[in-house]
């Protein structure tokens, strides 16, 4: 019998990005909040008997050994190698690239997760934090996967008890890369406007007022009609809206079963979407109903 294992990969958002400072490193210092969003990516792992990286979806650039779940892979069969065998790994892309949504981030923690408990690496989450921030700055916040304020290069990560389960959320993921390097030369760093750390303390309805992206007057000067996306977001009753990341998606949040229907002259993929917390409470009431049920 062969075992396999399966995840499912999500993305985020980032609800406030500041860049605060330029370091010596050639980084930069930032500050922002991660907030992590469902959608239908996957991961499997097969044991075999050559290690292959399969991919699937959307088309993926570079070659498959620079990918992160390539990397991750890497990193667990350097440091465990008579623990972690060869595998066959299926990667289903769903999460579009360079859009500021964390994709290739999330994939890379997912798959030091999934070895970690496939193969009995015992490791625990700030050992496979520790180990995702050899992939990439914001991989550790997908090993915790709840909402974070983070900070410094996006590794300082602290609690945020922040729900938008009583909101809708719609993505749309214009068909525009923008590089997140060329983004960052766009911009002047000063010291945050507001205390993300209190966003839970502000009504989502005010956060238009005080809440902003960096990068957003740079990369939309660049392409205006990301610009024009968000205006429409509230043209059409978002409560919030906001580009993501560096870009190119725009999100907005609206009162719940609402959405836009966008009119933007974009190619574009637009995601209507509940948050992780309603998920999780859908699955854990069908689990209960189910329980019900075999007990009677």
């Amino acid at each position: 019998m062969i075992f396999t294992m399966l995840a499912f990969p999500n993305c985020k958002i980032n609800i406030g990005l500041y860049i605060t400072n330029r370091r010596e490193d050639g980084y930069h210092d930032l500050e922002t909040v991660f907030y992590p969003l469902k959608l239908k990516e996957s991961l499997e792992i097969v044991p075999s008997k050559k290690t292959a990286l399969h991919l699937s979806g959307l088309k993926v650039a570079g070659e498959p050994k620079n990918n992160l779940v390539w990397s991750a892979y890497q990193i667990l069969k350097q440091q465990f190698p008579e623990k972690v065998p060869e595998f066959d790994i299926y990667l289903h892309k769903v999460i579009p690239m360079g859009a500021g949504l964390g994709g290739g981030s999330s994939d890379g923690a997912c798959m030091l997760q999934l070895l970690n408990d496939f193969c009995a690496l015992g490791l625990d989450k700030e050992q496979l934090a520790g180990l995702a921030l050899q992939l990439g700055s914001d991989c550790p916040f997908f090993i915790h996967n709840r909402p974070r304020f983070a900070k410094g290069r996006g590794e300082k990560m602290s609690p945020l008890e922040l729900d938008l389960s009583p909101y809708s959320i719609q993505l749309i993921c214009p068909e525009v890369h923008v590089s997140t390097s060329d983004a960052f030369k766009m911009i002047i760093a000063d010291p945050a406007p507001f205390d993300l750390a209190n966003l839970n303390k502000l009504p989502v309805e005010e956060w238009k007022d005080f809440i902003s992206n960096d990068f957003e007057a740079p990369v939309f000067k660049q392409y205006p009609e990301l610009a024009i996306i968000k205006s429409e977001l509230y043209e059409q009753g978002a409560l919030y809206a906001s580009m993501t990341g560096s870009g190119s998606t725009i999100f907005g949040i609206f009162p719940k079963g609402l959405k836009a229907d966008l009119k933007a002259d974009a190619d574009h993929e637009d995601i209507y979407m509940e948050s992780c917390e309603v998920i999780k409470r859908k699955t854990k009431k069908k689990i209960a109903d189910a329980e019900r049920e075999l007990a009677v």
